[in-house]
């Protein structure tokens, strides 16, 4: 399955915006998996997790107000992003970074990088995680719509959710691979990270 990456307005069949019922039914090969607390400061932050079958996380959707506003794709059982003909899903990461850098064509203008070191590009709502799998670390695209995108890269600032920043980071030079870091542990109160 290839979603096509519409910058800022929507990704395959899902459009930024749709309520909780739009985005299942735009779906019907994919069953919701379970609802979790998505962020620990903004409790009203609703992440759902869809896939083909139990053990399959394919998708997930971000809900602020009732709002589609983020949509992250596992990079082994998710659709294939596409932007401008490029996959972003389950690269190596230094390629798709040199995509970017040189994707002016695409509407990449700036990437911009956050305190964690991931890359994305503000303009397209767009920013590129990383994912461990079968002892690789291959790409993760993270997206959000036009109303979200300002600063989406910064993951302090932005809108994405606490939960997609946890787990391995982007390699960058002087930073833990992991965050959080060992021996660091975050005031997240109650709350702790889905997945």
């Amino acid at each position: 399955m290839v979603w096509e990456l519409m910058p800022l307005e929507g990704i395959g069949p899902l459009c930024f915006g749709m309520h909780i019922t739009e985005v299942a039914a735009a779906l019907p090969g994919m069953a919701e998996l379970r609802r979790f607390q998505a962020d620990p400061s903004f409790r009203e932050i609703l992440g759902v997790e869809l896939g083909t079958g139990p053990a399959e996380p394919a998708v997930y959707a971000y809900f602020a107000e009732g709002l589609l506003f983020c949509v992250a794709v596992n990079p082994v059982h998710g659709p294939q992003v596409t932007l401008c003909g490029r996959e972003l899903t389950a690269c190596i990461p230094a390629d798709l970074e040199r995509f970017l850098s040189h994707a002016h064509d695409c509407g990449v203008l700036d990437v911009s990088y956050g305190p964690r070191g991931n890359p994305g590009a503000n303009g397209l709502g767009l920013v590129v995680r990383v994912q461990e799998v079968a002892g690789n670390v291959v790409t993760r695209p993270v997206m959000v719509g036009r109303a979200w995108a300002d600063r989406c890269t910064d993951d302090w600032e932005g809108a994405i959710p606490e939960c997609e920043w946890v787990g391995r980071q982007w390699t960058y030079p002087g930073h833990s691979e992991h965050w959080p870091p060992s021996g660091y542990t975050p005031n997240w109160r109650d709350w702790q990270p889905p997945f």
